[in-house]
């Protein structure tokens, strides 16, 4: 009996196949190409004799099993797969590594032939540089990447990916190619190729399966060469939910009563890379209405909004942050948000946008929520000002989240979890990370927030005023029912969503 045979058929008469568990015959997967494979969502995965096994999203496609044929010259037999479960591994078998790694070769060769890739750069689609930058690209969208690092060394030009908060080495390749793929991404990135002694910032637009993405380009001159930093943003962005910020009781209460108040401020802080713009992005799409002009002002504008004016940063021509505020402030706004506060002057500016009635949302660089007061303070802003336009204060943090199809229940030492002050309730289960096909055998699949919630009370108020340090603010927040950073990871943890080794990872 084959070990395709199954016993549970789907509604077209074939047998289902649970693709991320089953042995995918590897050979057999790459006997189609992947623009057939991603064009009929199917994928062969395994060799009866003379038959290739085709997983299929729909097995009635009698044009898919048509152009199967033709190109293996095999005969063909059907069966289901979950279109999801059939995305994932038509991803994972036809990875961009291998033509990679090609390509690479081909690049080197040529460059020691040649010695000229650091001239022009050809435009041409086919040309191995633009479809080693375009493979690289793709992988990295493909990838779930949020950052592509493009890093030359002495010996070799290092490429990584920044997924779910970890970089990892993808590729490693000659250094002869080197000046070829670099002078690749300016050209993209409309940046001056000749200019190697400072850094450069552009953009890139790519089209991805359909959705636009936009690639934020930095370049770094450094002892071996431009680096090459680009941070991916989906424009096309699915709208989020004030659910999807995962916001815990307490949390979700006091974050929803700070940004539906008519005026004020509220403060999201924390390092880069934390999620602060998608969590200010969501408050904005919450009280986003016809009936309210809401404006914002970037640098960049990562995300297109429906409805929103966004305003974008051009210090060249004089439009800085606060210059755009100051004009933002006569276009009759309700909602006001401003990507960072900076400096002395946006910060005085917003602070008096926040006590003349308008909603101010904007985020700091700060380690918790108590200390984005101290540090406006030290911007030189009037303690009482301070303390009379902020609202709320969300200090987050981002931890890489459980794989559902792998974690695992365990158990911790008592003495363990009383030193990192976590108490586990009867009906509360903590699990760790397995690994997995789904989630690349990491144990984790995407990422999840963790926050700390500051309500400026009245007597936070008074110890503003009174300059009170940080750590005296905290205690009385906490005194006052606000759930620490390290708390809410913890809450996390014992909810299945997170590692107790990711929340020490991001909480010190």
């Amino acid at each position: 009996m084959s070990m395709i045979d199954a016993t549970d058929t789907s509604t077209f008469g074939v047998p289902l196949v649970e693709l991320l568990d089953y042995p995918v015959d590897r050979e057999a997967a790459l006997s189609v190409s992947a623009s057939l494979c991603r064009r009929h969502r199917l994928l062969p995965i395994a060799r009866e004799g003379g038959t290739l096994v085709v997983a299929m999203a729909d097995p009635d496609d009698i044009v898919a099993l048509d152009d199967v044929a033709a190109a293996t010259r095999a005969r063909v037999r059907r069966v289901q797969a979950a279109p999801d479960d059939l995305a994932a591994a038509i991803d994972r078998y036809h990875r961009a590594d291998d033509e990679l790694s090609d390509l690479s070769t081909v690049l080197t060769e040529q460059s020691d032939a040649a010695a000229d890739l650091s001239g022009d750069v050809p435009e041409d689609d086919d040309a191995p540089i633009v479809r080693f930058v375009n493979l690289l690209i793709s992988q990295a969208i493909q990838d779930r990447a949020s950052d592509i690092h493009v890093e030359p060394g002495e010996t070799a030009l290092r490429v990584r990916y920044r997924i779910d908060g970890v970089l990892s080495e993808t590729q490693s390749v000659s250094t002869s190619i080197q000046a070829g793929v670099i002078s690749r991404l300016k050209i993209m990135a409309d940046l001056d190729i000749a200019e190697r002694r400072r850094p450069q910032d552009g953009r890139i637009a790519v089209l991805h399966e359909g959705r636009k993405i936009d690639l934020r380009v930095a370049t770094l001159p450094t002892v071996h060469g431009e680096k090459v930093v680009m941070r991916i943003l989906d424009t096309s962005g699915s709208a989020r939910t004030i659910g999807d910020l995962n916001m815990l009781g307490r949390n979700l209460a006091a974050f929803r009563a700070g940004y539906t108040r008519p005026n004020g401020m509220i403060l999201v802080t924390g390092p880069t890379g934390s999620g602060k713009s998608t969590t200010l992005y969501t408050a904005v799409q919450e009280v986003s209405n016809p009936r309210v002009n809401v404006i914002t002002v970037e640098d960049p504008v990562e995300y297109r909004m429906p409805g929103i004016n966004q305003v974008q940063v051009n210090p060249k021509a004089g439009l800085t942050f606060a210059s755009a505020l100051r004009s933002i402030l006569r276009s009759d706004p309700d909602v006001v948000l401003i990507g960072e506060i900076r400096d002395e002057e946006t910060a005085q500016i917003a602070i008096e946008a926040a006590l003349t009635g308008h909603l101010v949302l904007s985020t700091l660089h700060t380690n918790d929520a108590p200390s984005a007061v101290t540090r406006l303070v030290e911007m030189g802003i009037e303690p009482y000002l301070v303390s009379s336009a902020l609202v709320t204060v969300v200090a987050q943090r981002l931890a890489r989240r459980l794989c559902d199809r792998c974690k695992k229940p365990t158990t911790y030492d008592e003495d363990y979890l009383a030193k990192i002050g976590l108490l586990i309730e009867e009906d509360e289960t903590v699990y760790v990370p397995v690994g997995c096909t789904s989630c690349a055998h990491t144990g984790y699949r995407g990422r999840v927030a963790i926050h700390e919630v500051m309500t400026v009370s009245e007597e936070i108020e008074r110890q503003v005023v009174e300059r009170a340090t940080a750590s005296e603010i905290g205690r009385t927040a906490i005194a006052q029912g606000m759930i620490s950073l390290r708390q809410d990871g913890w809450n996390k943890v014992c909810l299945g969503l997170t590692s107790i080794e990711e929340v020490l990872r991001v909480i010190v």
